[in-house]
């Protein structure tokens, strides 16, 4: 039976991705948790994080949904197939942003029951948190 990502789970991601956010002193992050239907579920923006970084966050979660993927395989995508991609931002009306920072989070049964996405870093330490945030609520990321 797939998982609901509840509200308390959501949570956690968020708290284990800011943990690793301040042990690597990382500039102010903002993280966003969607649900597997790319509703926010869940959102802390740390202090003095840049007003863009809401959108970010969530552009990189909701692409990752949308397409069934991380946002570095989209990043991938993108090299690849830019007038795809191009396409693909259109129909999101930009909620879409193809470099990692947006991750997948799949329950035991490996079925997508959200994502995450974090900016506020370079987009590596942005994904290094969201797995972090993940394997700390004791669920399976897809970066």
């Amino acid at each position: 039976m797939t998982m609901k990502l509840d509200l308390e789970k959501s949570s956690q991601i968020i708290a284990g991705a800011l943990a690793l956010g301040a042990e690597l002193n990382a500039p102010p992050l903002t993280v966003a948790v969607l649900d597997a239907g790319g509703h926010l579920k869940a959102f802390k923006r740390q202090d003095d994080a840049s007003i863009m970084r809401i959108d970010i966050a969530i552009a990189k979660a909701w692409g990752a949904i949308g397409m069934g993927m991380s946002s570095r395989v989209l990043g991938d995508v993108a090299n690849e197939r830019p007038a795809f991609m191009s396409a693909l931002t259109t129909m999101a009306h930009g909620n879409l942003v193809p470099v990692p920072g947006g991750v997948l989070i799949r329950d035991a049964e490996n079925s997508i029951i959200g994502a995450v996405g974090i900016t506020g870093d370079t987009s590596e330490i942005d994904e290094q948190c969201a797995l972090a945030g993940i394997l700390y609520a004791g669920l399976r990321a897809e970066a």
